[in-house]
């Protein structure tokens, strides 16, 4: 296949990408960072005129399309940026789809269930209201509106995914995963806050690329699929092991029972993703945690 990932330098990306050239796929990748990859496009989904010339050029089978302005903090600290990426890159993206008529992947957001209270599977959306608690959750939930649409109004063919607490071999910043910032901080002796009355449910990022890899092979137009793990947990529990592997004391914790913008608790129900696309995760928090960390302690000299 010929496939167009955007937002391929990201951590989730640039595995996917990994992943799609092992399978032996013809993979162009496009950013708005620089790349040193052979097919790569520096390209802001944004603009419409610079998308314009790499889909007159190349015929795409799939887009994975991952490009966004990601995260919920830096959605509120950059939210004119976010909307300009998030929902006039996914249109843009959207009308060229409805073009040049290739397949579209479009990575959406455990956050579009925002405050709802329960197992969250995949038709809670169309079975219940559901308020986003911040702008990057808002635009998720808009993207896949503008699918729906696009769908339903000149017959595009696309699949959704909602990705739930990703984690892994990721660089830190105050974007990142929890687990990132929790390890980062411990490995550098600096303070950190633990949200007591929160959960979530973790995916190490090497089976999340496995997972999404597999679409292409099993692609049904129209459907969605959570993507996340099976093991649900507390935050306090996933600080509590990075503190017990490196032999550390919660001295430099300090603990809170409300998070500001955020979903107290998110149940994910995976199991339509594994059953169509024959998926179990293969790696659990207790050796995906020590396995982060002992390449955050390499990639920070630690």
């Amino acid at each position: 296949m010929k496939i167009l990932v955007t937002g391929s330098e990201g951590v989730v990306g640039s595995g996917l990408v990994e992943r799609l050239n092992n399978y032996g796929h013809d993979v162009f990748t496009l950013d708005i960072k620089q790349s040193e990859k052979d097919k790569h496009f520096e390209c802001d989904i944004s603009s419409y005129a610079e998308l314009n010339k790499i889909f007159h050029e190349n015929k795409f089978d799939f887009v994975y399309n991952l490009a966004a302005l990601f995260g919920r903090i830096r959605g509120e600290d950059r939210y004119e940026k976010m909307w300009q990426s998030n929902v006039v890159g996914t249109k843009n993206i959207i009308r060229f789809q409805e073009k040049y008529k290739f397949k579209l992947i479009h990575f959406s957001s455990s956050e579009i269930y925002g405050d709802f209270k329960g197992l969250m599977t995949e038709d809670v959306p169309e079975k219940h209201p559901l308020r986003q608690f911040n702008d990057y959750a808002m635009s998720k939930f808009v993207n896949e509106m503008q699918i729906l649409n696009s769908a339903e109004q000149f017959g595009t063919e696309s699949l959704r995914v909602r990705l739930f607490n990703l984690y892994g071999k990721e660089p830190y910043s105050k974007y990142r995963s929890v687990i990132c910032k929790f390890i980062y901080n411990t490995l550098h002796n600096k303070p950190y806050t633990v949200y007591t009355d929160y959960y979530r449910t973790s995916l190490y990022i090497d089976d999340a690329t496995e997972i999404l890899s597999k679409i292409i092979d099993n692609f049904v137009p129209g459907e969605v699929y959570n993507i996340g793990g099976t093991e649900h947990h507390d935050i306090k529990t996933i600080s509590d092991m990075i503190l017990s592997y490196l032999g550390k004391n919660d001295d430099m914790v300090s603990y809170e029972s409300f998070d500001l913008l955020t979903t107290r608790d998110k149940q994910v129900d995976c199991s339509k993703a594994y059953k169509a696309l024959n998926f179990a995760p293969k790696i659990n928090l207790k050796e995906g945690i020590p396995i982060t960390i002992e390449w955050m302690k390499k990639y920070y000299n630690k």
